[in-house]
């Protein structure tokens, strides 16, 4: 197994939360699917879309998540929101470049459940895998 910094969820949140995440959080959830890395099967995943200075951006901010992994292994893949989806592309933000979209991606979504708290548990922007995501031409 990868040793890897990352705060796993509670259950609750891992097998309720994520599942209703979609249906109560329509204007802030939009759902990433992307390919596992081992297996090849579409991984579904709620995710909060970061829109900062005309570009969106996907914050794992409980750390290197599995989903991040994957889009390091393959990163086509798509995302849905509000009932649309589109295919898109996502690259791996540079290190240096984490630590402005963290403190957008705190003021954004600080006020939901666990953001604040496991940003303040987890302070090095390398812990936190940051991808532009690009619409697929």
């Amino acid at each position: 197994m990868e040793n890897r910094t990352y705060l796993r969820p509670p259950w609750m949140q891992r097998h309720v939360g994520n599942r209703l995440a979609p249906l109560f959080g329509r204007s802030v959830v939009s759902q990433l699917s992307v390919r596992g890395r081992r297996t090849g099967h579409w991984r579904k995943v709620p995710v909060a879309v970061l829109e900062h200075e005309g570009e969106r951006y996907l914050v794992s901010y409980r750390g290197i998540s599995d989903w991040a992994l994957n889009l390091r292994a393959s990163p086509d893949c798509r995302l849905t929101t509000r009932g649309h989806t589109e295919g898109v592309t996502a690259e791996e933000v540079p290190e240096a470049e984490r630590p402005a979209l963290l403190a957008a991606y705190r003021e954004r979504y600080g006020k939901m459940p666990t953001v604040s708290t496991v940003l303040t548990a987890l302070p090095d922007p390398a812990d936190h895998p940051v991808f532009l995501i690009r619409k697929q031409p």
